[in-house]
């Protein structure tokens, strides 16, 4: 067993992580969607900063001792995970700084300034390093996006809860991105019920997870590649302990054009009434046009965010 293996998280790891951050995280609902045969709709755009990121930002905030939480903690995010470590971070009184890319929307780059967090701009390839940099010169501790099993662990409590609301469920559906989100689920849903499918969806334009599956080891695509989705919060790659995770617990992945992406935003504003993000619609839109490559069956797709950019909102929505 390698030292990555060791560290996959587990069901009793996801429970615990679901009664710490009890009270502070939004237990969201499971709406059916009659208007699409035998599909609930999971909205972690309800979440309070509008995304799945607060369950595990406030599980591994709530694991550091007092001493690591005065002196502060750092991260790097495209804008979901920093606006959830920065809130979590208010509640819990830790100083947060976030690293973004200078591309992030300037929707997310408000929001986590409003949360109260340091943000610092940079390029797309350097943001790791320089979050990597302020550890050594501020004295900070590094709470990654999805690279750590606090967070799998926090983003795990939304497969508990779909279980839990959904028990006789078949398919559950998630978007991919770094694959925090996605492990956790997968762990909590497949240790709970190993007959259920969990499917990952992504971009085609940026799909790097279906190619690591395939290949059994992390490929990093181009960033100018990865830059063309627009689902800016699936735009990273997986991490060895991410891999490890879906290799383990993931049933398929399957993959969605810009325009499916884009057309399921719309889709969810008028009949669902849920204000979704492209990165947020990616598992709908596979039940939408990919229907075909899925298991049949009740099923779950999980909405993992609602923080659209504005001016894309007014041209969708007009």
């Amino acid at each position: 067993m390698t030292a990555t293996q060791q560290n996959l998280v587990h069901l009793e790891d996801i429970r615990d992580a679901a009664a710490r951050i009890s009270g502070l995280v939004v237990r969201t609902p499971l709406l059916p969607s009659p208007w699409a045969e035998e599909l609930w709709l999971k909205p972690e755009s309800l979440q309070p900063i509008g995304a799945f990121k607060l369950r595990g930002a406030t599980n591994a905030l709530h694991r550091l001792d007092i001493e690591h939480r005065r002196a502060g903690v750092v991260t790097h995010s495209s804008g979901n995970h920093g606006q959830a470590l920065a809130y979590a971070g208010r509640a819990l009184g830790v100083p947060v700084t976030v690293v973004m890319p200078d591309v992030s929307t300037p929707l997310k780059i408000e929001a986590t300034r409003g949360y109260g967090a340091e943000v610092i701009l940079v390029p797309q390839s350097q943001r790791e390093v320089r979050a990597l940099q302020l550890v050594e010169e501020r004295g900070l501790t590094l709470i990654p996006p999805y690279d750590h099993p606090d967070i799998i662990a926090g983003q795990g409590t939304v497969g508990l809860e779909i279980f839990e609301d959904l028990s006789s469920v078949d398919v559950v559906v998630v978007p991919v991105g770094g694959g925090g989100l996605s492990s956790g689920v997968a762990t909590a849903v497949k240790s709970l019920a190993p007959h259920v499918a969990v499917i990952g969806v992504e971009p085609a334009v940026a799909a790097d997870a279906a190619e690591s599956l395939a290949a059994g080891m992390v490929r990093i695509w181009p960033e100018a590649r990865m830059l063309s989705t627009v689902a800016d919060g699936l735009r990273t790659p997986l991490s060895e302990l991410t891999l490890a995770h879906l290799s383990s617990y993931l049933d398929a992945i399957v993959t969605v054009s810009e325009e499916e992406i884009l057309d399921t935003v719309r889709t969810l504003a008028r009949k669902a009434r849920l204000v979704v993000e492209p990165s947020g619609a990616v598992a709908t839109a596979a039940v939408l046009h990919r229907r075909d490559e899925l298991p049949a069956g009740r099923t779950v797709a999980v909405i993992s965010g609602g923080n659209i950019a504005p001016e894309l909102a007014a041209t969708l929505f007009a």
